[in-house]
């Protein structure tokens, strides 16, 4: 089971290396205004990330063996579309590899940050 903080943590800290380091994505405004979008994109992503990715998972089972995992990787292109489409006017990822190497960073992050060894008191 994945921890709720540490999704919004590798949600929001996957975004916000994907808009420093990857070509292609562009969020327009004030630096108040990339912090708000960032933060809320990273907020809905993680939510994702903990409510709809685990569903996903279960039901994709078989291309998660046949790949080796990587299906996880398609989870997350598919989410940050889906964030790009609801956050049309303030985010921008033009083109294939913006959304690939943003989804490699936040699927890494969670990866690292949303187990709940991680933050647990036991």
């Amino acid at each position: 089971m994945k921890s709720f903080w540490g999704c919004l943590l590798a949600a929001w800290l996957g975004l916000s290396l994907a808009f420093l380091l990857a070509p292609g994505i562009q969020i327009p405004g004030s630096l108040y205004q990339i912090i708000k979008t960032i933060a809320l994109a990273g907020g809905l992503l993680g939510l994702c990330n903990l409510i709809l990715a685990p569903l996903l998972k279960i039901a994709a089972f078989p291309l998660r063996w046949l790949t080796l995992g990587l299906f996880g990787l398609i989870l997350e292109m598919a989410f940050l579309e889906i964030i790009d489409i609801i956050f049309t006017p303030e985010i921008t990822m033009i083109g294939f590899w913006p959304i690939f190497w943003t989804g490699l960073l936040v699927w890494a992050a969670t990866s690292i940050f949303a187990r709940k060894k991680i933050w647990s008191n036991d």
